[in-house]
């Protein structure tokens, strides 16, 4: 059997956070398992390895945590994202309710309704910041609302969650930095985020009173929170402000989707592919096992590159071009299996009904300046300023 090849590389630095994928491609072509001896990580780089895992919990277990540092590991234990079956499906069967794609339609007139608001007065401008004044927009008016938590509160969501994904890394100055973050958090979700509260009609309260049916712990309220507050704000919001990036760069594709809006599914899925907010998650495994060809011991922690698999030049033909008709429906951005993004139907119907009105009223996007996010967890831009070319300006009548 071959043996494992190794690399030192570092996935964590400034410059890994900012541009991983040269780093990527090395280890794609290092083989199908790659250790890296900075974190005693057996990283999978390739598309195939990474959706096999990701479909098997029983071998690939996500109960010891899912993230770098053991530390962080071992206190997540029993959250959401950090378990398995049984008690994984009875906390997502709660925690997913409000989310399911048959709930969407519930939400969509208001979310349309944010969408032709905002987009009409940035259009007015001719120049925004795509993260804060477009990308955060329905993430913080909307989805906000309807997990119903505290006013107070919600200034702080976008910090609270940025925390939480930097203490996704190894233990490093970034994750120092975030852990009174997470506790600030963690302390507003036990004693503030409780009924009496919050809105009895919003998601949170609904996690409480399926606690009182005997569906889940009570005390597993706080944490599960987080899953309302992580997945529904800064991966949206970097989903949608790398799709504008991508348009912005690539004028013939934004052509394409203004021209036929059927598209516009098909471009969410090749933008998440391309650039994938949420890079890695691990796993450990349960039982020695062979993956690709080489083996690897029970209780070894694997990390499943789904950034780097959603470039497998062995799956995906010319990988880096951005590429609206690929129609890539089996990328990886969403994760698969068990544990496959909870929030991820509202997170498709804030983009698409973004993008259907930008088509209506923007040709071109012109990118003034932008600003890389550096955190532990999550890849794409802190920053980007746009020039708009409108519809207007060009003398043409709106289109639907």
């Amino acid at each position: 059997m071959p043996t494992i090849p190794s690399s030192d590389v570092d996935l964590y630095t400034e410059q890994a956070r900012i541009d991983p994928y040269p780093i990527y491609a090395q280890l794609r072509e290092l083989g199908p398992v790659v250790y890296l001896s900075q974190y005693d990580l057996y990283a999978l780089p390739r598309y195939d390895e990474v959706r096999a895992a990701s479909t098997d919990w029983r071998t690939f277990s996500s109960a010891r945590g899912v993230f770098v540092d053991p530390a962080v590991n071992a206190q997540l234990e029993g959250i959401t994202l950090c378990s398995d079956p049984p008690e994984h499906t009875a906390l997502r069967s709660v925690l997913g309710r409000p989310l399911r794609q048959d709930r969407m339609r519930e939400v969509t007139p208001r979310i349309e309704a944010e969408a032709d608001r905002v987009v009409g007065e940035l259009v007015e401008r001719g120049r925004f910041e795509v993260v804060t004044d477009l990308a955060e927009h329905l993430p913080m008016t909307v989805v906000s609302d309807l997990v119903g938590l505290p006013e107070h509160a919600r200034a702080k969501m976008l910090d609270w969650a940025a925390a939480i994904w930097d203490t996704q890394g190894p233990a490093d100055d970034r994750a120092a930095a975030a852990t009174p973050i997470v506790g600030e958090f963690l302390d507003f979700a036990v004693n503030d985020a409780v009924p009496g509260k919050i809105d009895p009609d919003g998601w949170a309260a609904h996690l409480y009173q399926a606690a009182d049916r005997g569906e889940i712990p009570r005390e597993k309220c706080p944490v599960v929170m987080l899953d309302y507050i992580t997945p529904s704000l800064d991966t949206t919001i970097l989903a949608i402000t790398n799709a504008i990036a991508l348009f912005a760069e690539h004028p013939d594709q934004w052509d394409l989707l203004r021209a036929d809006r059927s598209l516009i599914p098909h471009a969410i899925n090749e933008s998440l592919r391309l650039e994938s907010p949420v890079p890695q998650f691990s796993r450990v495994l349960t039982d020695d096992h062979e993956i690709g060809g080489v083996a690897l011991p029970a209780g070894a922690r694997v990390a499943l590159l789904y950034a780097s698999a959603n470039r497998d030049e062995r799956h995906y033909p010319d990988p880096t071009r951005f590429d609206i008709t690929r129609r890539p429906a089996d990328h990886l951005a969403f994760g698969r299996g068990e544990h496959v993004c909870v929030g991820m139907h509202l997170a498709r119907l804030e983009m698409g009904v973004l993008l259907e009105r930008l088509a209506d009223r923007v040709t071109r996007f012109h990118i003034r300046d932008s600003r890389p996010l550096i955190n532990n967890g999550l890849r794409g831009l802190d920053r980007l300023e746009v020039d708009i070319e409108s519809v207007r300006e060009h003398g043409r009548e709106l289109v639907r």
